[in-house]
């Protein structure tokens, strides 16, 4: 004779079986997840990696003559353009150098050269004697600067914008507070920030395009009162910058109907 035992399950096992489903759950939709997060970062790096080849044939072809629309640039157009470089790419000053060439043969004027930390105004001697280009002296007319037959440089840093308020403050002190005498609060107007910054000589001609050449995409500290009208375009690092992008940045420029308002 046989006997068989059946063990009923009992609340502890319920619990157990129940606590080790949702373990099981909880692994496989953190797999699926991580998963679903890789899949997705593949797919991005992809996509980019695709614009980044299409944006090189792109600008390959515009170095090379083949669209028609590049061919000519309205260079009148662009008065004055700001270089924004990294501080830590402005050491390379072969680069910013083949850079400027690049710039005169296109039939650019004046150039800003910027970099927060100073490095390309230490580098000054090199660049200006490698460039073919002249000194900037405070050309203020921006309609003056298309006469110049050489491409005139400006060399600006961070320590200039800060250098700039703190005097344009104590002009504004003195000429608006000091002189007038009376209690009356001081209300400063654009122009008069504007005028201040012209008599200590820190108002240099506003940039109509300002190009960005780094990591970053922004302006990095340049003086923000010169940049009320400025259009800014990020181009990437020194080391991938290309000739054929330089002329469609310039080209979209050009082709854009600014209006100032009154």
């Amino acid at each position: 004779m046989s006997f068989t035992f059946r063990r009923t399950l009992g609340s502890e096992d319920i619990a157990a079986t129940t606590t080790c489903c949702l373990h099981f759950s909880n692994r496989i939709g953190k797999l699926g997840l991580l998963l679903l997060w890789h899949f997705a970062h593949f797919v991005v790096r992809i996509w980019y990696f695709v614009l980044a080849i299409a944006q090189t044939l792109e600008s390959h072809l515009i170095a090379r003559g083949v669209f028609e629309e590049y061919k000519t640039l309205n260079i009148n157009k662009l008065h004055y353009l700001a270089i924004v470089v990294e501080s830590e790419e402005a050491y390379k000053t072969s680069k910013v150098i083949e850079l400027l060439k690049w710039l005169a043969d296109i039939g650019v004027k004046h150039v800003c050269l910027y970099d927060s930390e100073g490095v390309l105004k230490k580098s000054k001697e090199i660049i200006l004697g490698n460039s073919n280009a002249t000194f900037w002296e405070g050309i203020n007319d921006k309609s003056s600067l298309l006469d110049q037959k050489l491409i005139t440089i400006e060399f600006a840093s961070f320590s200039d914008g800060k250098e700039a308020v703190a005097k344009a403050a104590n002009y504004l002190f003195v000429n608006h507070l000091t002189l007038r005498g009376d209690l009356m609060e001081p209300i400063f107007t654009e122009p008069n920030m504007t005028d201040a910054l012209r008599a200590i000589g820190f108002k240099g001609p506003d940039p109509d395009l300002l190009l960005v050449y780094g990591s970053a995409r922004c302006h990095l500290g340049f003086p923000a009162w010169r940049m009320r009208y400025t259009e800014i375009v990020h181009m990437g690092t020194l080391k991938s910058m290309k000739f054929g992008s330089l002329i469609k940045a310039i080209h979209k420029h050009t082709m854009v109907h600014q209006n100032y308002g009154k």
